[in-house]
């Protein structure tokens, strides 16, 4: 909006509204919650009749602040909040108090390199040039909790760049990692709107170790390019020794269930440098700046 179409406005703004909405007398008919300014009654906004508005404020909300911050394209990461960083994995094998405990903190342990290969890629990542008119592409994008997370946003940090946290209400604690751009810092309460934000500016993907939500993440993503409902974008898996013991890709094709070609959506990375050169050759023939 203009200034000048600002200084025409006809109504008064809601902040001034809601200013004065404050009560100066008390009565039973302004004591009563519908009484009350609609935006401004968390009861009604939180009621289940209210859950499309919900649904709205939650996409457009974010859609607005990272719009504001000019944000044009994101390199999303995703991956386990467990693994740990490499000079925490000895410390957390040698505090295990049994046998079993041990033996899942050593197979944490030797995925702990991959912390270091997620800062790494994001430091890359967030040195991308910004354009002629301010917009930045390929910053850096987490879930904004812990581990795998920390160290994407740790890497943007690491050279004085933004990077954006997407939390989400869990019902144990989880809060932002320090690394986050508190003015980017988002906490979602729909995965749905959550995982709609992580691919709506996702121009890369990078896929480390992880669980159930990296999983569901990852294959939601799979199937947005696999059916068309997504561009494709570059797809770059950390681990190959992990996700194909723990997901046999050549067995769906084999049985038929997903095409032989729906194997190349997957680019299988060890490194940083090997994945930001995968995502160079990617766009090499397309309009980013900067590529090519």
């Amino acid at each position: 909006m203009t200034r000048k179409e600002i200084e025409e406005r006809k109504f008064r703004p809601a902040r001034q509204e809601a200013a004065d909405a404050r009560l100066r007398t008390e009565t039973p008919q302004t004591n009563s919650t519908a009484y009350r300014l609609a935006f401004q009654d968390t009861d009604f906004l939180l009621r289940e009749d209210l859950r499309p508005v919900r649904f709205q404020l939650e996409l457009l909300k974010p859609q607005l602040l990272m719009d504001e911050a000019k944000i044009e394209s994101t390199f999303v990461f995703y991956g386990s909040a467990r693994i740990p960083e490499p000079d925490q994995a000895q410390v957390r094998i040698d505090a295990a108090p049994t046998p079993e405990q041990k033996r899942i903190a050593e197979n944490l342990g030797r995925k702990a390199r991959y912390y270091e290969e997620a800062r790494k890629l994001a430091r890359i990542a967030a040195q991308y040039p910004v354009n002629a008119a301010g917009g930045r592409h390929f910053v850096v994008c987490s879930g904004g909790g812990p581990s795998i997370m920390e160290a994407a946003n740790r890497g943007a940090a690491d050279v004085g760049q933004t990077t954006i946290g997407m939390n989400i209400v869990l019902p144990h604690e989880q809060s932002p990692n320090r690394f986050v751009t508190p003015e980017l810092s988002f906490q979602f309460h729909y995965f749905a709107l959550r995982k709609m934000h992580f691919l709506l500016r996702a121009r890369a993907l990078a896929v480390f170790p992880g669980g159930f939500g990296t999983f569901d993440e990852m294959f939601e993503l799979l199937t947005l390019i696999q059916t068309g409902k997504m561009k494709p974008i570059p797809v770059l898996l950390f681990g190959k020794e992990f996700w194909t013991r723990v997901v046999d890709f050549e067995a769906l094709a084999d049985e038929g269930v997903i095409s032989p070609s729906d194997l190349n959506l997957l680019t299988w990375v060890e490194t940083a440098e090997d994945a930001w050169e995968a995502v160079q050759a990617f766009y090499q023939d397309s309009e980013v700046p900067g590529f090519g």
